[in-house]
């Protein structure tokens, strides 16, 4: 088995980081990180008396906190470093017990990127909202129209190989983190398949869909990171 390193992205998730954590595999993941993003809460506390590696990224940003943590996974010596890294969030909307759906395709060479893709997957009534359903509708029209790339959903619950992110040279450091990773995959040919996920209610509030400001604020971004690599 092929060292497997999840990287957990985390503002203010002190009532569900813990729930995340102990549902991730363990004979599966050879470590969980989970990045502190500039947290008011104690979501840091929670998430360490939990078990995994736990680093503060002072910078605010969801990208931002996604290459902290791909920073420490890489700077490893190389015999400790991760062959496949997971993405997913912390706030335990997605199943992270599904994450065995998402690593096969790459363990089987079929894949070098996974999307766990709420769309194709079972979703529970309210747990995405309308802007975030047609949000989603169009950058993956615009993905497809633009790039040739067919995707259903820009799900942050996904599993790639590292030698795959490393030819990315992510840059994002907001809320275009995403839809940059699949944007870059389809322009490099890299090979991109999407597993059904379950999607449920998060806990807490949503930072983004949960106000007009943070809606609109990652709208513009994402459709302008698609503009941007054209």
């Amino acid at each position: 088995m092929p060292l497997i390193h999840v990287i957990i992205p985390a503002y203010n998730e002190e009532k569900s980081i813990a729930q995340v954590i102990q549902a991730i595999p363990p004979a599966l993941i050879s470590e969980i990180i989970v990045v502190n993003n500039n947290s008011t809460d104690n979501t840091a506390v929670v998430a360490k008396a939990a078990g995994p590696t736990v680093l503060f990224a002072s910078e605010p940003g969801y990208g931002n906190a996604c290459l902290t943590g791909m920073e420490y996974a890489l700077t490893k010596l190389p015999a400790e470093q991760p062959e496949i890294i997971v993405f997913i969030d912390g706030d335990f909307s997605d199943y992270p017990e599904e994450m065995p759906l998402l690593i096969q395709p790459i363990l089987e060479n079929r894949a070098d990127l996974v999307i766990g893709s709420r769309a194709l997957g079972q979703r529970e009534k309210g747990a995405m909202l309308p802007q975030q359903i047609f949000g989603n509708w169009l950058a993956t029209t615009l993905l497809r129209l633009f790039y040739n790339a067919h995707f259903t959903d820009l799900g942050p619950f996904r599993a790639i190989r590292t030698e795959a992110l490393l030819k990315l040279n992510m840059q994002d450091r907001t809320y275009g983190w995403t839809v940059e990773m699949q944007l870059k995959a389809a322009k490099l040919k890299l090979r991109s398949v999407e597993v059904p996920v379950r999607y449920r209610k998060r806990i807490g509030f949503s930072k983004i869909s949960g106000t007009v400001k943070g809606t609109v604020m990652a709208g513009y971004k994402i459709i302008a990171t698609i503009f941007r690599y054209l």
